[in-house]
């Protein structure tokens, strides 16, 4: 017997969350009836399946099938499903860098990221959600916002949960940070949104060549650019040129950080179930790991011609 998501499970592994304190057994008192990677590939399965909450999610785990190939040897009740998750939320952005460094391992990166910001529309009830627009639907929403940093084949690699979709300049700043920190780019593109001095020049010092669109509403003395890098490098480098062919060209690549998102969104972060801040960054985390998993175990299974690849 299988299910759609044992190829999910198929090749990776999850021991590394025994790793974390949070997980460890209390030292008095009831230990732990299952082991976190059984729990962590039940919320996988079960966002991929488009099943939130922890109610849903333990009657989804009462499946023979379901519970079994997730690794357990009995069905979790709801307080081992609750309790997981209550411990996975002080984590859940580390275990997100810890399969990142897994894609990596397995060169998925290319050499072109991309960073955007997407909104995280949560239920009305939420009350620690926010009124926020969404400039490219033009409509307002009720929820949050989420700044990712993608490459590959809709691969996302840093991210931050934040209070609206228009992050503030430092949360750009703290992502792309987090993305350099995995491997060095050539390329990172942006919007207009990213057309700041203090971005553009940390890539630069980092040795990467930032690619966003100039912004001439950001001065009463518009230079004649497309994009805001070819103003520093004429300011501060005589040896290097870049044709803004070429720049054009970069910076069509940008569509694939929309992908990523649509695709994350695919996996849960698109309409967050959860109530409250912490829950619901908890469950857009997850949808980046399972989108994470989703990315490795197609590359894992490309090779196989008779593979069925995972489509979310």
């Amino acid at each position: 017997m299988a299910t759609e998501t044992l190829a999910l499970f198929e090749h990776l592994e999850f021991d590394f969350l025994e790793e974390f304190d949070v997980f460890a057994p209390a030292r008095r008192g009831r230990t732990r009836d299952h082991h976190p990677p059984a729990l962590f590939r039940a919320f996988l399965h079960c966002y991929y399946k488009n099943v939130y909450g922890i109610r849903p999610v333990t009657r989804e785990l009462q499946n023979t099938v379901v519970w079994l190939s997730c690794g357990f040897d009995r069905p979790p009740s709801r307080d081992a499903v609750d309790r997981f998750l209550t411990d996975l939320e002080h984590v859940v952005d580390e275990v997100f860098d810890r399969l990142v460094e897994q894609a990596a391992c397995r060169g998925l990166l290319d050499l072109t990221y991309s960073i955007d910001s997407t909104d995280v529309r949560t239920m009305p009830a939420d009350q620690d959600a926010s009124k926020g627009y969404d400039p490219t639907a033009e409509e307002y929403y009720h929820g949050y916002g989420c700044t990712i940093v993608s490459t590959g084949q809709k691969i996302p690699i840093a991210a931050e949960f934040t209070e609206s979709k228009q992050a503030p300049e430092e949360t750009a700043m703290r992502v792309t940070c987090d993305a350099l920190a995995v491997e060095k780019p050539i390329w990172m593109l942006g919007d207009s949104a990213y057309d700041t001095l203090g971005w553009h020049d940390h890539l630069l010092a980092a040795g990467v060549v930032p690619v966003a669109p100039y912004n001439a509403r950001n001065t009463d003395d518009p230079k004649d650019i497309e994009y805001r890098v070819e103003a520093r490098i004429d300011e501060h480098s005589e040896d290097v040129q870049l044709k803004q062919s070429t720049l054009d060209e970069t910076y069509n690549r940008r569509s694939g950080v929309e992908r990523t998102n649509d695709a994350v969104k695919d996996c849960g972060l698109g309409h967050v179930r959860a109530r409250g801040r912490v829950h619901a960054r908890a469950q857009v985390f997850l949808a980046l790991c399972l989108r994470l998993v989703i990315a490795i175990t197609n590359d894992e299974r490309g090779d196989n011609p008779g593979s069925t690849v995972i489509t979310l």
